[in-house]
């Protein structure tokens, strides 16, 4: 059985991240996979907050890719904003 992946982006959408974070997204569905089950959560709500604390994110943005079941899969976090081909290499 194929394993579908998902790809959590978490920001602050008044931060000085947030452009860079929003072009990441938008390109990255034009050029990459325009399918890809993707959630971008704003750390500012409660829900973001709450999933942040799930996978114990700690920097800002932070990429996490999961397994359908929630398992963490790969994760880039902080400034360096992780390469869309590394990104898209894990989900199928």
């Amino acid at each position: 059985m194929i394993e579908v992946m998902k790809l959590l982006i978490f920001y602050r959408p008044n931060s000085e991240h947030a452009r860079s974070v929003e072009t990441f997204v938008h390109d990255f569905q034009k050029q990459y996979n325009p399918e890809a089950k993707m959630e971008i959560l704003d750390l500012d709500t409660r829900d973001g907050a709450a999933m942040a604390s799930l996978y114990d994110v700690l920097q800002y943005p932070a990429f996490l890719v999961t397994a359908d079941d929630g398992i963490l899969v790969r994760a880039w976090e902080g400034n360096e904003l992780p390469l869309m081909r590394d990104v898209a290499s894990y989900l199928h």
